[in-house]
C-alpha cells in the first residue's frame, strides 16, 4: 500500500489537497477496522480488543507527531510538494525502527519482569510532563543526529526539488529536504518510547502490538495533510494525552496486583480524547503564528 501511495497515486511532486488526503485517511482507518476483525476471526475476541485498543492509543498519540510535523516543515520552509515525500520515508523508517523496539521492549520483559515497573514510572512519567508543556518548540540545531550528519554531509542552501543528495564536482552533497527527514526519523524515535511501552501495558503479543502499531502510522501522513491545517483548535488534546500516558502506565504498575480489563481501557481512551476535542472547539484558544527560520546554510 505504501508502495502503491508513492509509486501512483504521488508520482509527481504535487501538493496534496484536503479533499485528497481525507479519502486517503479513510482508506487507511477502513483497512486497520478490517484487519481487527480478521484478527477476531483467525485469533478470537481478546486479540481483537486488544488489537482496537492498542489501535487507538497510537492513533491518539500519532496526531501529536502531527504537530510536531507541522512546526518541523515551518521551521526548514518545506514546499508543500515535497512533504508527502518526506513523510513517506519517514513512515518508512519508523516501521522499521518499531519493528525493532517493539521485539526488543517484548523479550526485555519476559526476560526481566521488573522491566514493566520501569516502563510504567516512565509513561507516568512523561504523561506529567506533557501535561505541563505549554507550546511545542523544536530545535534541529540541538539534535546530536543532525549534528552528526551535517558533519559528514555538506549541505546546499536551497531545495533541489525532492532530492535529498546532489553531487557536485564529484562530491555528495546533503540538500536541506535530506535534513528535514533525519529530524522527522529522529523526533519519531522519540515519540516510540513513549508508545511502545503504552501498548505494551494492553498486550505482550508482538504481532498485535506491531500490527496495531503499523496501522497507526500507515495512516499518518494522510492524516498529517487532512487536519494539519485544524490541529491548532485541539489545544486541550494534549491533556487527554497526558492523562492516557498516566492511565496506561498505573494500569502497568498495577498489573501484579489489579488487571484493569481491556474494554475499561477502550472506553476510557475513547472518552478521554473525546472530551478534551470536544473542550477545545467549545473553547477556542487565540492562534500564534509559527515562525520559520533559514534553512541550513550551504557549507
Amino acid at each position: 500500500m505504501l508502495i502503491i501511495d508513492l509509486a501512483v497515486f504521488h508520482k509527481k511532486d504535487q501538493e496534496e489537497s484536503i479533499k485528497q488526503a481525507l479519502i486517503w485517511t479513510g482508506v487507511w482507518i477502513t483497512m486497520a477496522l478490517l484487519f481487527g476483525i480478521g484478527v477476531y476471526y483467525y485469533m478470537g475476541s481478546q486479540p481483537a480488543l486488544d488489537y482496537y485498543t492498542g489501535y487507538l492509543i497510537e492513533k491518539s498519540l500519532s496526531v501529536d507527531n502531527i504537530f510536531v510535523f507541522l512546526l518541523v516543515f515551518s521551521y526548514f520552509k518545506v514546499p508543500p510538494n515535497f512533504q508527502h515525500k518526506v513523510l513517506f520515508w519517514g513512515i518508512f523508517g519508523a516501521l522499521v525502527m518499531r519493528f525493532l523496539f517493539i521485539f526488543t521492549g517484548v523479550a526485555l520483559l519476559e526476560r526481566f519482569h521488573w522491566i514493566i515497573y520501569v516502563f510504567g514510572g516512565f509513561l507516568v512519567f512523561t504523561g506529567i510532563k506533557l501535561a505541563f508543556e505549554k507550546d511545542k518548540e523544536v530545535h534541529p540545531e540541538r539534535n546530536p543526529v543532525l549534528l552528526l550528519v551535517r558533519r559528514i554531509f555538506p549541505t546546499t542552501k536551497s531545495y533541489y526539488g525532492s532530492k535529498f543528495f546532489i553531487r557536485r564536482m564529484g562530491k555528495i552533497i546533503a540538500t536541506p529536504l535530506f535534513i528535514v527527514l533525519i529530524v522527522i526519523e529522529t523526533t519519531d524515535l522519540v515519540f516510540a518510547l513513549d508508545s511502545i511501552p503504552a501498548i505494551l501495558a494492553i498486550t505482550r503479543d508482538e504481532f498485535i502490538v506491531y500490527s496495531s502499531n503499523a496501522f497507526a502510522i500507515l495512516g499518518l501522513r494522510a492524516l498529517y495533510f487532512a487536519v494539519s491545517g485544524i490541529m491548532r483548535l485541539f489545544h486541550y488534546l494534549h491533556y487527554g494525552l497526558s492523562l492516557i500516558l498516566v492511565f496506561v502506565g498505573v494500569k502497568m504498575l498495577i498489573s501484579e496486583f489489579y488487571h484493569i480489563p481491556t474494554p475499561y481501557a477502550l472506553a476510557f481512551i475513547g472518552l478521554t480524547l473525546t472530551v478534551s476535542v470536544v473542550a477545545s472547539i467549545l473553547n477556542p484558544k487565540e492562534e500564534t503564528p509559527i515562525n520559520g527560520d533559514q534553512v541550513p546554510e550551504e557549507e
